[in-house]
Formats: C-alpha cells, structure tokens, sequence
C-alpha cells in the first residue's frame, strides 16, 4: 500500500474518534445526565394558587390508565387538579377503568371523561383528541394546561415541582422525559439509549437556550400556558405531526415562549415492551417521519450511525495498529459518554460497550421506517396508519 493510501486510511480511522470529541465537547453537553434532571417534587405550586388541568388522550388504554389517572387526582396542588380523559375510540374498558381510579380517590367531581369524535381530515387521532380536552378545558381558565399519556404514573409533588418551576423561570412549556421502563431484558439494552439518542439530537441546555433555534419535548409529559400554546397557533398549527411533542415545542419557542426538558427522577412510563419486536415497532413508527420522508437523509443517517457507532468496534478488528488504538479511543469516549445514561437506569456499566450493537438495531428499526411509509402503513398505532403516504404530514 502507497504512503499516500495508508495516510487516507489514517485519516479516515481517525473520522469516528473526532465525532465522539465533538459529541463529548461541543454538543451542548447532553450526555451530562445530572444537568439534565427535573426538579425535585413538592408541595406546593407557589404562594399564589395556580389551576392545572390535565388533557389525556387515551385510546384502548385500560390497563394502565387507573394508575396514571389516580397519581394524577392525588397530586398536592390548590387548587386540586383537573383531569379530562379523552376516550379515542377504545373498546376496551378505558374509560370504565379511569372512572373506577377517581372513585377509589373519592375525586370523581375532578374527573372528566370525554367520547373523542372521529379525527377530522388532516389531524392525527391524538393531536385530535388533544385539541378536543383543551376545548373542554377552556371554561376552566386553567393558568396550566398538562398534556401527558394515559401510561404515565406521577411520583407525589410532580406536578407541583414542574408548575413552581414554570413560574419561578417564567418558561411556556415544561416537559420531562419520565423513566421508561426497564423491566425486560430487551429493553435494559435497548431503552436508555433511546434517551441517550433523543438527547443528543436535542440537547437539554440548547433547548433551554433562546439563542438556539433547537426545540425539543417529550409527550408524556408537557406543561404548557394556555396564552402560549394559543400564541403559537393552538394545536391546530401542528394537527398533522405524528412527532407532535417535538412540533409543539418548535412552535411554542418560534412563537417566542420559554421552554425547558428535563429527565424525571421517579415519574415513569407504565408501558412495558416484552421483546425486541415490540421497541422496534415503536421505533419504526417515527423514524422516517423524523427523517421528512427523505431517502437521502436515510442512507445519510445510516452512513452516519455506521461511522459514529459500528466503526470503532470495527477498527479494533483490524490488524493495523493506529487504526486498532483511534477504533479503541472512540469506542471508550463512546461509552464514556454513555454511561450516565445507563447508570441513570440503575444498570451494570457493562451496558455501556453495547452501544454499537444497539445502535446497528436502531439503524435497521430505521430503514424498516422507511419500507413501511413506501408500503402505506408509516405510523402505525393502535390501528391507525397515521403517516402512509396518501396522508403524510403537512409540507412533506
């Protein structure tokens, strides 16, 4: 091999190593997990009351949705919150169940349980059914409106922490990334590297930013000012985003608002995800969405997962020494990286060198996204092909 050929080799080993330096250095420092933490729960919201009221969609939701509706009745506000469940069509007893939590709570007065009419063109059945809660809501006057999913269950004082933090940093929107599961082995591998990618591509502290024109929230939980989300359009300037919480933030922060994430220390997603399957369906459903419907952007993306995640692990094989010791520098600054996302979920730091394997699953989840769009069944969720190509989102 020429001199010239080994340095192009050199310099190429050399490309994933400086990927990771910029990541550790310059991406807004989104690997710092401790930075990124929501606030602690409390009691109160602040010395002046403030009303919340919590917009649940719910479609065939019944095995979780008690949970999620009484950590809610039980919060510490004053005034006491409000919950609307908006039941989209469920035949499996959602309603019933929700019904059954605020009698057991001795809240029934808080609860409200709307039947979501059929979507009305161009609108996904969740952002429809959202709308259709913050409609019920408005009589109310709510200073906050809650946005979040019929699997969450609230750790005591959530609610109280995110509005008292709303109000002391006058933000718009605040979210939080609540704990996913982690009870099967599927996803301890797979699912704190969800986070850990969701917050690389929208780094906490450029969201928080006015200067960064980043936006990023996680729908599960989104506490948002009702003049806010009325001064970005309503939720009728994003109907057709299958991402909606991430489009909700865009236009809340465009339109001028404040917006913060952060990761929830014990608020947590009920919804379990029994086989690799199951996280790569869920994953899948969006990915090309976020892509824009873009075969360019995919076969970029996959060139760019495969030299910041499967080259490293690669170079190590090789027999060549400068490219084995880059290869070997990037794959620990990538697990260094890593790794206080897989202690944040209470996991061996072993967890950490699989980033590459999981990331060569991420990439096929992905380019699976993208055959499902062309084969019309692009976002599918509980029945609903919300992203097929004769109903794709606006602009795409």
């Amino acid at each position: 091999m020429s001199v010239d050929a080994v340095n192009f080799a050199h310099a190429a080993a050399g490309v994933p190593l400086a990927i990771w330096v910029y990541l550790l250095l310059a991406r807004g420092g989104f690997w710092r997990v401790s930075r990124a933490l929501g606030p602690r729960s409390c009691a109160a919201v602040s010395q002046a009351a403030r009303r919340v009221i919590a917009v649940v969609p719910a479609r065939n939701e019944a095995e979780g949705i008690g949970m999620a509706v009484s950590s809610l009745l039980r919060q510490t506000l004053e005034p006491p919150i409000q919950v609307i469940v908006v039941d989209d069509g469920s035949t499996d007893g959602t309603a019933e169940a929700a019904r059954r939590a605020a009698e057991d709570c001795a809240a029934t007065q808080r609860l409200t349980i709307l039947t979501a009419a059929p979507p009305a063109p161009g609108w996904t059945g969740k952002l429809w059914a959202m709308s259709q809660g913050v409609a019920a809501a408005a009589p109310g006057d709510p200073d906050f409106l809650l946005f979040t999913d019929a699997d969450i269950e609230y750790a005591p004082g959530e609610v109280a922490a995110l509005a008292a933090k709303a109000e002391a940093e006058r933000l718009d929107l605040v979210s939080l990334m609540v704990r996913l599961s982690t009870v099967t082995f599927a996803e301890r591998c797979l699912i704190p590297a969800f986070v850990f990618f969701f917050l690389k591509l929208y780094p906490p502290a450029w969201i928080a930013s006015p200067r960064s024109a980043v936006a990023g929230a996680a729908g599960g939980c989104m506490l948002v000012r009702p003049a806010a989300l009325a001064r970005a359009g309503g939720l009728a300037a994003i109907r057709g985003r299958i991402i909606d919480d991430c489009a909700l933030a865009r236009v809340v922060k465009s339109s001028g608002g404040r917006i913060w994430l952060g990761l929830a220390r014990q608020t947590r997603s009920l919804r379990v995800y029994g086989s690799y399957a199951e996280i790569g369906a869920m994953i899948s459903r969006t990915a090309f969405n976020q892509l824009r419907h873009s075969y360019l952007l995919l076969a970029g993306t996959l060139l760019g997962l495969f030299a910041t995640y499967l080259a490293p692990p690669l170079l190590v094989l090789t027999r060549a020494p400068t490219p084995i010791a880059l290869g070997a520098a990037a794959w620990l600054l990538m697990s260094a990286c890593y790794l206080p996302m897989v202690r944040f979920y209470r996991l061996s730091a072993a967890y950490a060198l699989l980033l590459p394997a999981v990331a060569l699953f991420y990439a096929a989840a992905t380019a699976h996204s993208a055959v499902q769009y062309a084969a019309g069944r692009g976002g599918k969720w509980k029945g609903r092909a919300q992203d097929a190509r004769s109903a794709g989102e606006p602009g795409t």
